[in-house]
């Protein structure tokens, strides 16, 4: 159990924990009264805490969902910025990015299920990659407002994100980034599935 001293592991074991805090959930239950996880896409996500919430209470549901979607994205952001400052290697603070999105995808507090990770990614990429969060988010604010589906632009952001981190900084390690992005991919593969049948809901 000696691991257990090291500031590395603990830094790990906690972006873990604090990356599965379920924030979408708990905000609707205690503000709102409703079970995200058994309404809607049954995400944990802001997207459909905004959803579930918004069929009684539009106004509460802007604000549950833009509260969601700071907290999911601040898991990752704290603790990296805690471990930058004293000191902790980038290889370091990139295990904590990955673990922090791996918490919040599979939650130790909800039997290792979760939410789709977009807004935890986004926190750690806009922290260890800003330049290329930003582009992402670029990306996803033009199709959220056009398109209107969120799952699309989610991941058209995230691709753009990959592969602008190629030509930003070609020389740089990236497999933490491949790694988060085949996660949030993989936690979207129902939605994947839903747009290839055209059932994919809109944001309305």
């Amino acid at each position: 159990m000696d691991f257990l001293f090291n500031t590395n592991a603990q830094f790990f074991i906690l972006a873990y924990l604090i990356g599965g805090i379920p924030f979408g959930l708990l905000l609707a239950k205690k503000f709102a009264g409703v079970d995200v996880k058994a309404s809607g896409s049954g995400s944990i996500g802001a997207t459909n805490v905004l959803r579930v919430v918004k069929k009684t209470n539009p106004a509460l549901a802007k604000k549950l969902g833009a509260t969601t979607l700071a907290l999911d994205a601040l898991k990752g952001i704290v603790l990296l910025t805690i471990a930058y400052f004293i000191g902790l290697s980038e290889a370091t603070l990139w295990g904590i990015a990955v673990l922090a999105v791996v918490g919040h995808c599979f939650s130790p507090y909800l039997n290792f299920e979760g939410g789709k990770g977009i807004a935890t990614g986004m926190g750690v990429m806009m922290f260890m990659l800003p330049l290329e969060t930003l582009i992402a988010l670029i990306v996803w604010g033009v199709l959220a407002k056009t398109l209107k589906i969120s799952s699309v632009s989610s991941l058209t952001g995230v691709a753009s994100l990959l592969v602008s981190s190629f030509y930003i900084h070609p020389n740089m390690a990236h497999a933490p980034v491949v790694f988060i992005v085949f996660i949030l991919y993989y936690k979207h593969i129902p939605n994947i599935i839903r747009l290839f049948k055209g059932e994919e809901k809109r944001v309305v």
